[in-house]
């Protein structure tokens, strides 16, 4: 934070004191200016990273600080505060591009929230370029799709082991694309032109599984008519990937440790013994300490496993990857229906980096896939996301528009006890609720009279 620069611009001296002790304290960098004409003449010389400005000024407005700001310094965050707030110069700050609006009383703990939201929105900018410029814009690894610090690393890991053949394990939730990642290794590695066999351990009834990883022969069991090749033979030479690995039952994974250990297979009711030069990746969507700690997955199996570990983010945690993603599927549904949809709306955009994704990179591409069969043409609007994002944005906007009433209604509380200098029945009065109303809202806000009559609202 020693870089970032903050610039507090207000014609009360006691405001700006008491702004500079708390955000000092905080480990910000901050400049002082009493009149707009003095903050303007900094900002000439000077560039800051966020300006805080009083709106009602003699000689120079915080509308005109504001506007003269984004002309001459268009990355610097303004934040425009006032004791008139109304819902119309709220418009008008927003119209002239404010970041936000604040109203007096200050409260300290709203600055420093802003503060922090703008410092990290920057540190991503900052991150976001110079992993462009390392990278060359490496958003694009294969059938993999994202620009983020977690994904290049998951890019450099495969480049890494691309000329040899480790166990590989995938840790992810489901929908990260944990077999995505599976097909890139082998499509990287010196076995990409055999098979690649993707085998979900968990969709294979557990009885049959053994037969369909290592084969069978004739009579092995009911329903044996004739001799079969298992998975691990198919795959000869190339990659087999076993999803689920952690649903595999604790006896044949004792099997699969000896095949990893001796590249041998026997197929069930034979009693000899294949050789097989198979690669194995696994993965699994399960917390494997959990996992060995149950007994679900055996110690022994997991450490011939993980000789690599990769370990695929949440999309929630990659979320500067999401309009990459949207551009990715929006481009391959385009070309297998022959149509030509730009993009996504702002408002669109906007939300599905607020989503959560519970579904991950699988459900986002789910939403793109349902606009395109529900007939969208030109842009992907809101009305073509799925109730539940919708819902989810609503709600949002319900949350944020019930923050914004509390901070008017201790500004309205605030007025009144200023008003009637502290009397509280008047100022009942004057709000039109009862005084044990008032002295309940007082106590919940944490609005005290003393301080209340020593601020300037100027």
């Amino acid at each position: 934070m020693e870089d970032f620069e903050i610039l507090f611009v207000d014609d009360d001296r006691g405001i700006l004191a008491l702004v500079e002790e708390y955000l000092t304290l905080q480990g910000y960098k901050v400049t002082l200016a009493d009149s707009g004409v003095k903050a303007f003449q900094l900002i000439e010389e000077r560039n800051f990273d966020i300006v805080f400005t009083d709106l009602k000024m003699p000689e120079f407005s915080g509308f005109e600080l504001l506007t003269a700001i984004r002309e001459r310094r268009p990355d610097t965050e303004v934040i425009i505060v006032t004791g008139y707030a109304t819902i119309e110069s709220a418009i008008e700050a927003m119209k002239l591009g404010s970041y936000d609006y604040v109203q007096k009383p200050i409260k300290l703990e709203r600055l420093k929230i802003l503060i922090d939201r703008i410092v990290e929105k920057k540190r991503l900018e900052k991150e976001n370029i110079s992993l462009k410029r390392r990278l060359q814009e490496r958003y694009r690894y294969n059938q993999l799709v994202g620009a983020s610090t977690k994904m290049q690393e998951i890019y450099e890991l495969i480049d890494r082991i691309s000329h040899n053949s480790p166990a590989v394990l995938i840790q992810g939730e489901s929908g990260t694309g944990k077999e995505v990642v599976a097909r890139v290794i082998h499509q990287k590695s010196n076995r990409r032109n055999k098979p690649f066999i993707p085998v979900n351990c968990g969709a294979i009834v557990e009885g049959l599984l053994e037969s369909e990883l290592f084969g069978h022969v004739k009579g092995a069991f009911t329903g044996a008519i004739r001799d079969r090749i298992g998975l691990f033979q198919a795959a000869e030479g190339g990659t087999i990937f076993l999803d689920e690995i952690a649903e595999v039952s604790t006896a044949l994974q004792v099997k699969l440790l000896r095949v990893l250990q001796e590249k041998r297979i026997r197929p069930v009711g034979d009693s000899k013994e294949l050789e097989v030069d198979v690669r194995v990746i696994t993965a699994t969507n399960r917390d494997v300490e959990e996992a060995i700690r149950t007994g679900d997955l055996r110690k022994d199996l997991y450490y011939r496993l993980n000789v690599v570990s990769i370990k695929i983010p949440p999309l929630r945690e990659r979320k500067e990857d999401i309009s990459l993603l949207v551009k990715y599927f929006i481009n391959r549904f385009n070309a297998r229906s022959n149509k030509k949809v730009a993009g996504v709306s702002s408002e669109t955009m906007d939300n599905l980096l607020s989503y959560h994704w519970p579904g991950n990179v699988r459900q986002l591409e789910n939403v793109i896939e349902r606009a395109f069969a529900l007939g969208v043409e030109d842009t992907i609007t809101m009305g073509d996301l799925p109730p539940e994002i919708r819902k989810f944005s609503e709600t949002s906007k319900i949350t944020e528009m019930t923050y914004n009433l509390r901070d008017n209604e201790v500004g309205l509380i605030t007025k009144a006890l200023e008003k009637t200098r502290g009397k509280k029945a008047e100022a009942s009065e004057l709000l039109g609720i009862n005084i044990t109303t008032l002295y309940r809202k007082i106590k919940k806000y944490g609005i005290e009279e003393k301080m209340l009559q020593n601020t300037n609202t100027a």
